[in-house]
């Protein structure tokens, strides 16, 4: 799958972990958008047809349910909800692990919110 993680999500373990599963894999310093605000981001993702990576959860919801609402489309936002609880927050393989759940699962992703938490 293309993968565009945000800054939020570029760890660079999480990177390798992908990268190992077979996914194409681009991070805002591959692209020069360090530090932009999330619609930048999101745009990025969109222009290249790569799926987004985010823990920003409600600003990535906002910005799927602004897209759906005029009718657009997206090649997928797949959130990883952090509650700052080690036992429970996702790790890197805990991510990869969720997304080939997903891919296995044949559940679409284009124009999708997805919960990754919701995949280990």
């Amino acid at each position: 799958m293309k993968l565009y993680l945000d800054d939020n999500s570029a760890n660079p373990l999480l990177v390798r972990l992908l990268q190992r599963a077979g996914h194409d894999v681009q991070v805002p310093s591959n692209v020069g958008l360090i530090g932009e605000d999330d619609p930048i981001h999101l745009a990025h993702a969109v222009r290249d047809k790569r799926a987004t990576v985010s823990e920003d959860y409600v600003d990535f919801e906002n910005l799927h349910d602004l897209i759906v609402a005029v009718g657009g489309h997206h090649p997928g936002i797949l959130v990883i909800r952090q509650d700052n609880d080690p036992a429970r927050d996702m790790r890197p393989p805990d991510i990869v692990r969720a997304i080939r759940n997903l891919e296995n699962a044949g559940v679409p992703i284009p124009d999708e919110y997805i919960i990754l938490n919701h995949w280990r």
